[in-house]
């Protein structure tokens, strides 16, 4: 009879193979398994990452998306208008505690900020910054001034000068008084205005109390009480405590008149009188006696 080989079992057959096939199938057994590990971890860290996203949306909403209360602080104070911090001088509000500080030194005139380049003082830092930028090339004490007017030739040694000196010529005047309909050149110009309106002297004098709409008015106020005069004439040595009464001064000696009357050609050496002598011409009598209407 004819006989036939036995068939080898598996384990024959694993046993049976090459030696380097072998240790291929273990590599990728141990590559598959190590891959399942890593799908597991990355499942695993995607599901604390779930986790956390819920607690990091309820640390947003409690801090209404701000780092800090501080900034929670300056966005409640910007949508509602809160102001609770007041000037003891002249009651004027401020939302923050830094404003009204620097506020403060307008009435105190502290100038804690000085230049180191020519001495003079400053409110606060940010003027110190811009002011610093006027002494590059020393523009500010040569007296060179590189921005010429085109049209009358008058010199600047900021840019920023000569375009609101340029409005002098145009006519434009892009700030205007809600109140009264008045154009002003500069924004700085429109904000003294408004003192008009609404009454605000916010310059204290600290002697007699005496208040000013403007801080230059009280600057000469404060010589009443000092005797200062700052201003002296080079001719006689007269001494003025402000500069426009040394100008109308000094025409005494060149004999400047400035002010003509348009009917007569008379001149003056100053406007007041000019105005004093067109009433002559016009007839005007403002003035009125009270005992002769008795």
């Amino acid at each position: 009879m004819k006989t036939f080989p036995a068939s080898p079992t598996d384990e024959e057959i694993s046993c049976s193979e090459p030696e380097p096939i072998r240790e291929q199938l273990v590599s990728q057994n141990g590559c598959d398994a190590e891959n399942r590990n890593q799908e597991e971890s990355n499942d695993e860290d995607t599901e604390i990452s779930s986790d956390e996203e819920p607690k990091q949306n309820k640390r947003r909403q409690k801090t209404g998306g701000y780092g800090n209360n501080s900034d929670k602080l300056k966005q409640k104070e910007t949508h509602t208008g809160e102001k609770p911090f007041s000037c003891k001088f002249c009651g004027k509000c401020f939302s923050r505690e830094s404003i009204v500080n620097n506020h403060l030194r307008i009435h105190t005139g502290e100038k804690p900020f000085s230049c180191s380049i020519c001495g003079k003082g400053f409110t606060q830092k940010i003027h110190l910054t811009h002011h610093s930028t006027t002494h590059t090339d020393e523009k500010i004490h040569t007296g060179e001034k590189p921005f010429p007017c085109m049209t009358c030739g008058k010199g600047f040694n900021q840019k920023g000068n000569l375009i609101y000196h340029m409005r002098i010529h145009t006519g434009e005047m892009p700030f205007s008084c809600s109140i009264c309909g008045k154009g002003f050149t500069q924004r700085s110009q429109l904000q003294l205005h408004m003192r008009s309106h609404t009454g605000e002297k916010p310059f204290s004098c600290v002697t007699c109390g005496k208040s000013y709409s403007q801080k230059g008015n009280l600057t000469c106020h404060m010589r009443t009480h000092t005797g200062e005069k700052p201003f002296p004439c080079l001719t006689c040595g007269k001494s003025f405590t402000i500069k426009s009464l040394l100008s109308k001064h000094l025409r005494t000696h060149t004999g400047e008149r400035p002010f003509s009357c348009v009917t007569c050609g008379k001149s003056f050496l100053q406007k007041t009188h000019l105005t004093d002598h067109l009433r002559i011409h016009t007839g005007d009598r403002p003035f009125l006696c009270m005992t002769s209407l008795l």
